[in-house]
């Protein structure tokens, strides 16, 4: 792969290992070796991962701290040519990583940004979690205060989809108090660490049995750490905005009665609820 200037460089988002060294892109051991610059959220970790590559690029450090101030210095690199690649000290930046500040400003200035796929430890544990895909919510780092947590526990109680939460293993036992405590203990939930290495553990369970598991092997609270939780059940005859969806598309086509009798014979609903709810659209 070669990388070409035209009148301005490009900004490369390349993804870099979460672990397991074997797991880097070709592509993303180009796009490092052939940029002008390598901007990084700590300069003495990715100069660890260059080595073993032996790439000599320059680098930079770009972090929460000063992303904002770094923004001028990118576009002027970027301006005159240069191309650039952003990399966290682990898997996509981004997701939980510094670099939202400087994509946004390079895209709404025109400046060409390009991922450069790889690994994401998120989706890597969502994989591999048996728990449901189709639809799920990234929420980040669960905050590390117990009540600030529980606040946000209490705020996805209800939340169907699968959601999947970094956090540090040295407080998983607290965290995992607090969803007994808010979410229920018989709630299904995973915990993934150390992925792609040594003592990788994927393990499930309910919230009460894993806390009773980390409670019993100190092993278990070191690393890195990824934590999901299973949605909450939909309750029989929930009026969900899947439903809703439903219904008003069935509503631009037929009848109410028919179309709430449609809707009720997918769902399993009462027509009686349906109907007043088709009534309260008009």
């Amino acid at each position: 792969m070669n990388i070409t200037s035209t009148d301005s460089g490009t900004l490369y988002i390349v993804a870099t290992p979460i672990g397991n060294l074997g797991d880097i892109s070709q592509r993303a051991i180009d796009t490092l070796t052939q940029v002008d610059i390598i901007a990084c959220e700590d300069t003495r970790h990715t100069k660890k991962l260059l080595s073993a590559f032996s790439i000599t690029n320059k680098t930079f450090s770009l972090h929460d701290h000063n992303e904002r101030q770094k923004q001028e210095y990118i576009a002027k690199l970027l301006s005159s040519g240069k191309n650039v690649a952003l990399v966290s000290d682990a898997g996509t930046p981004l997701i939980s990583d510094p670099g939202f500040h400087i994509v946004r400003f390079c895209r709404e200035h025109g400046f060409n940004v390009s991922p450069i796929p790889g690994a994401c430890a998120a989706i890597s544990a969502l994989s591999a979690a048996g728990l449901p895909t189709d639809r799920f919510s990234f929420e980040g780092f669960l905050p590390s205060k117990t009540g600030a947590r529980k606040a946000i526990l209490s705020s996805l109680a209800n939340e169907a989809r699968t959601m999947v939460f970094y956090d540090a293993p040295r407080r998983a036992i607290d965290t995992v108090q607090d969803i007994v405590e808010v979410l229920g203990g018989e709630r299904t939930i995973v915990i993934a660490r150390e992925l792609t290495k040594t003592f990788e553990t994927i393990y499930s369970d309910t919230a009460s049995s894993i806390l009773a598991w980390l409670s019993q092997d100190p092993n278990q609270l070191k690393g890195e750490m990824v934590l999901i939780i299973e949605g909450a059940p939909e309750k029989e005859g929930q009026l969900t905005p899947e439903v809703e969806n439903t219904l008003k598309l069935l509503l631009n086509e037929l009848p109410p009665k028919k179309a709430c009798a449609i809707t009720a014979e997918i769902y399993g609903l009462n027509k009686k609820a349906l109907y007043e709810l088709a009534l309260s659209y008009k």
